[in-house]
């Protein structure tokens, strides 16, 4: 093994000194280029803590669709100083780090990886220059993969209280994470809770058992606790924030999305179609001469009250939060987020690179028993054929910012096009890969074709755990 990957002193300390360079280079680039390496969403941030600063609303700033929780934290952006603007890409790129610690955790305590293993894997976080640019140019996403992935180590350390106010939060923060319940719902079975596995044993009888009690079964104490925590949490937030901010606060933060028209920046194949529902309809005028021969009731041509767009939400809800949680969550709960999110982004009307990092923060836990690692020709293939798609793109999108070429199509879309098919092959190879695998004790823990995590694994797991804290006690 790499001796670099023996300390997590080297790999935490490497990956703070990547952000704090990225942070000043920002500085030097921001004060001495044309093109600025802050993100746009960073103004936006930063303004609306200057609302709420003087006491007025952050939703008063034109574009702000977050919650007022992140404007509230990045209030040290208003005080007096230089430097105190770049208090919140700091506190971002801090969660990156926090973020990768509980990777690690993850990687290390709940599924029985060496901790220089954990390290290597959990690196393709903590060391990748993607994340830690986008974190310091600004963009909050680091803070979501803090709260992902602590939801995450709690639910696999059973801690269910806990995991069901970081759902309920997360979910706050932004909605996407919302996916992740039905996956940490039928994963929470008794073979998973409890050490005696009394789930197991109820299986076998299971064809002889009537609906109602394959529903008591079913209702176990896990699966409530979690739904009313995060149910409990998320509506106690969303009832503080709408008596402080009133209707602004739902329009911007959670309706806003259910009609959202972007197409700047967006690698979807909506992109086009997004551009051109947002331009204005055309409705010419009838000239005089056949003005006469028009019935007196002539009416403008109305815009359809159903755009298609507006249903890009089924095929990417029915996939990311439905079939792939229910094929896969109990095979392997982590490997499966990662599909969830996967399918949620590249289906999603809207997307742009920022979302690769809610992705991106779940391979540490697919990557050792990826096909693209036990198989480099194919993983090659995959990483060309995603970075060649996103360079087309990027190309197209340079002609029609930078030199106003009207690339849109069938360059641009035919662009989109490419880069969704390309996803599309690998969240096959990785749904495929997930529904091959199993894992097993010692080591690693993992092993591949089979049906999943050993069941004697977590039990004797669960009994550590309870041996540790009742030692703890005495």
């Amino acid at each position: 093994m790499y001796p670099l990957f023996s300390s997590p002193r080297t790999i935490f300390s490497l990956a703070v000194l990547l952000r704090i360079t990225l942070l000043f280079y920002g500085l030097f680039q921001d004060t001495h280029s044309p093109i600025k390496y802050t993100d746009i969403d960073y103004f936006v941030f930063t303004d609306a803590a200057r609302f709420v600063s003087r006491g007025r609303s952050p939703y008063e700033r034109d574009t702000y669709r977050y919650t007022p929780l992140l404007a509230w934290l990045l209030l040290p952006t208003t005080w007096p100083g230089g430097l105190w603007f770049s208090f919140g890409k700091a506190v971002f790129a801090a969660g990156d780090i926090v973020a990768g610690w509980l990777i690690v955790l993850v990687l290390w305590s709940s599924m029985g990886m060496p901790m220089d293993r954990a390290l290597k894997f959990a690196s393709i976080w903590l060391l990748n220059p993607m994340v830690a640019t986008i974190s310091t140019r600004g963009s909050s996403e680091g803070l979501l993969g803090v709260m992902v992935m602590a939801l995450l180590w709690t639910v696999m350390q059973r801690r269910i209280k806990t995991a069901g106010v970081l759902l309920g939060l997360a979910v706050h923060f932004k909605i996407y994470p919302f996916i992740y319940a039905p996956s940490i719902i039928w994963w929470l079975d008794d073979d998973n809770c409890d050490p005696n596995g009394a789930g197991h044993r109820h299986s076998s009888t299971s064809s002889s058992r009537s609906l109602l009690e394959y529903l008591k079964s079913f209702l176990t104490t896990s699966r409530l606790t979690l739904t009313l925590t995060s149910l409990l949490t998320f509506t106690a937030l969303n009832l503080i924030m709408y008596t402080l901010y009133g209707h602004p606060f739902l329009q911007e933060t959670y309706l806003h999305h259910l009609t959202r028209i972007d197409h700047r920046h967006n690698f979807s194949p909506y992109n086009t179609l997004l551009y051109l529902s947002e331009s204005p309809p055309h409705s010419p005028s009838p000239s005089p001469s056949i003005a006469p021969s028009i019935s007196p009731n002539y009416s403008q041509p109305q815009q359809p009250s159903l755009r298609l767009e507006s249903l890009a939400f089924i095929p990417q809800l029915s996939l990311s939060a439905i079939f792939i949680p229910f094929v896969l969550a109990k095979r392997d709960l982590p490997s499966t987020m990662l599909a969830q999110t996967f399918a949620f982004v590249a289906f999603n009307k809207v997307c742009t690179s920022q979302y690769f990092l809610w992705y991106t923060i779940f391979l540490p836990f697919y990557m050792p028993r990826s096909s693209f690692v036990q198989k480099p020709y194919l993983g090659l293939v995959a990483g060309v054929l995603w970075v060649g798609a996103q360079a087309l793109w990027l190309h197209r999108a340079f002609l029609l910012e930078f030199h106003g070429q009207s690339t849109f199509v069938p360059n641009l879309w035919i662009s989109s096009l490419l880069f969704f098919v390309v996803n599309i092959y690998i969240l096959g190879v990785i749904v495929f890969d997930i529904g091959d695998y199993r894992r097993q004790g010692g080591g690693d823990g993992i092993e591949r074709k089979g049906e999943g995590m050993s069941r004697e694994w977590w039990r004797s797991r669960k009994r550590q755990t309870d041996q540790g804290r009742g030692k703890k006690r005495l």
